[in-house]
């Protein structure tokens, strides 16, 4: 297991904390890790994360859904085991398309709504039984914590940090 040190600045504001990390990274320090209580909009663009990629993820699951659907129909009503319902013949399976269109958008977003899940969670590395990894408690409910990784002058950074707001910076050896 790697050891390093970071460093935790506690806010109480999400405003306080915005602008915090202007300056953080105005000033050219890598933020780690912010933990928050709630989402706080636009955290993300201020952070300078790339946009995510799971709206493509997404549709390509609701691709491979509507595929399986027009397969799985197919080879059920028209191939294995075609049946006279309502009158209407099963030759092919284009004359039975419109019988069919509940189940093809169904499928399209049954396949894209757990396929996604699943993506989320693996993407963000969340496992069963998996320790949770919050530093400090008080994030779930009212603080907000940043946390940046010490490279340099660790004063400095700290005075920078009290300077933007922060009522609580903290040392810490991080074990990843």
């Amino acid at each position: 297991m790697e050891t390093s040190r970071v460093i935790h600045a506690i806010y109480t504001d999400d405003d306080v904390l915005m602008a915090a990390v202007k300056k953080v990274k105005a000033e050219r320090y890598h933020i780690e890790e912010i933990y928050t209580p709630f989402p706080v909009h636009g955290l993300d663009k201020a952070m300078g994360l790339a946009p995510t990629r799971l709206a493509i993820t997404a549709f390509i699951y609701g691709c491979i859904g509507l595929i399986v659907a027009t397969l799985m129909m197919n080879f059920i009503m028209i191939e294995d085991w075609p049946q006279d319902i309502g009158g209407k013949p099963s030759f092919s399976y284009l004359e039975n398309m419109p019988a069919f269109v509940p189940i093809m958008f169904e499928l399209t977003v049954f396949f894209a709504a757990h396929l996604m899940v699943i993506t989320f969670y693996l993407r963000s590395k969340i496992w069963p039984f998996k320790k949770a990894e919050n530093p400090d408690p008080r994030t779930t409910d009212d603080h907000f914590l940043m946390e940046i990784p010490v490279t340099g002058d660790e004063k400095k950074l700290q005075d920078l940090l009290f300077e933007t707001g922060a009522v609580e910076v903290n040392l810490v050896n991080n074990t990843h």
